[in-house]
């Protein structure tokens, strides 16, 4: 699944036993195609957000919801333990999310109001 493979076993010393270097390997190949599938799915839902934001712009709505945030970071921490994941862990990387998809509403917003007054 990666696009570009990387070495996996790039950084190890010589002498490592063929059978470390053999695991050690397969499980970076296994952690490279989990960040690219990562990837991935974060570009697929800032494109769901992005329509998010049009449609907000187009409706003149605020580009932060904070009762709909405050729901997802309960969600994402359940969901978190849930996986055996440190929610504080998954609470911190939604909220990193959250901004930088504010920043993206709140750049739709200052787009439709300069072209809205373009066209005056």
């Amino acid at each position: 699944m990666t696009d570009h493979p990387t070495t996996p076993d790039a950084g190890l010393p010589e002498g490592v036993d063929d059978a470390v270097r053999a695991e050690l390997t397969s499980l970076r190949e296994s952690i490279d195609n989990i960040d690219a599938a990562v990837v991935h799915m974060l570009a697929e839902r800032f494109k769901a957000t992005q329509r998010v934001g049009r449609l907000k712009a187009e409706h003149k709505l605020p580009p932060a919801d904070p009762a709909r945030e405050r729901t997802q970071i309960k969600r994402l921490r359940e969901l978190a333990a849930g996986a055996h994941l440190d929610p504080v862990f998954a609470e911190k990387f939604l909220n990193f999310i959250i901004a930088e998809v504010i920043r993206h509403h709140e750049a739709i917003a200052n787009d439709a109001v300069a072209g809205g007054n373009d066209a005056a």
